[in-house]
């Protein structure tokens, strides 16, 4: 699990995913698939964690990578591409937005 500290000088990523409750976890089963098979052995990556509602109508994803860049070389690759497209089919909005710690309590 990503530790969320101050000092933390890396790229902090969450993405939201919406989605019915007949295809949460259909639509996590693809999360955790990605992150055990492909996503955990890319350079830069560091530590993620799945969350989801109790109505099974949303999951945030939040990942720590080095830096920016290799999570957007992530993204790039083929095997990702194809990833996401399963994905989408499974949600009906997803969105990544990469961010930076400002405080820490």
């Amino acid at each position: 699990m990503p530790k969320i500290s101050s000092d933390f000088n890396g790229q902090t990523v969450i993405t939201t995913f919406e989605m019915t409750p007949g295809t949460a976890h259909d639509l996590m089963d693809a999360l955790r698939d990605a992150y055990e098979q492909f996503i955990r052995n890319q350079p830069g990556f560091i530590a993620a964690g799945l969350h989801m509602n109790d109505a099974q109508t949303r999951i945030a994803n939040y990942s720590q990578w080095r830096d920016r860049k290799d999570f957007q070389a992530m993204l790039r690759t083929p095997e990702m591409r194809e990833r996401n497209r399963r994905i989408a089919e499974l949600c009906s909005r997803f969105e990544p937005v990469m961010y930076e710690i400002a405080e820490v309590f």
